[in-house]
């Protein structure tokens, strides 16, 4: 019998974060304590998104939003590294990125995590920014599932390809 395997990744859905930052804009746009704040979120490139208002209360608030309409369509936190509110001009930025892949050194700590707490048999490989998991039995697979997702690790991931 042939071993089966899996891949650990960290994508982001970009459609759901589309949809996200459109729900957002459009609270921000009909919100009572938004009006008037030039309150705003958009778009910067294919990984960046930039959130804008008046006061850097309200960039936080906005902010907030965001992150609020984000967890709603299941996309974890972790996929979205917002930096601090920026002064620029007479409104405040707060420029976000969407983190896709997994580094070299995440992964050299899944793989030493399932390694070592791992069953036994269970073999972790590095291929680009992505991890296959493979083993002779299914429920080593699952059970490998189970220790990732249970981990606290500073990456989303998402389990693909399971045969």
């Amino acid at each position: 019998m042939a071993d089966s395997s899996f891949d650990v990744v960290s994508k982001v859905d970009r459609q759901e974060v589309d949809n996200a930052l459109n729900q957002a804009a459009k609270e921000l746009s009909t919100r009572y304590d938004f009006r008037g704040t030039g309150a705003g979120i958009e778009w910067s490139g294919e990984e960046k998104i930039v959130l804008t208002a008046d006061t850097e209360e309200r960039v936080k608030a906005a902010l907030e939003v965001f992150k609020e309409k984000l967890i709603r369509r299941d996309i974890s936190l972790k996929a979205f590294e917002a930096g601090d509110p920026a002064a620029s001009g007479k409104t405040y930025k707060v420029t976000g990125t969407l983190i896709q892949g997994i580094s070299q050194e995440n992964a050299k700590k899944i793989t030493k995590k399932i390694r070592d707490e791992g069953p036994k048999g269970v073999k972790a490989q590095i291929q680009g920014d992505e991890l296959r998991v493979s083993s002779k039995k299914r429920d080593d697979l699952q059970a490998v599932i189970a220790l990732l997702k249970g981990a606290d690790l500073d990456v989303a991931l998402q389990f693909v390809n399971y045969r």
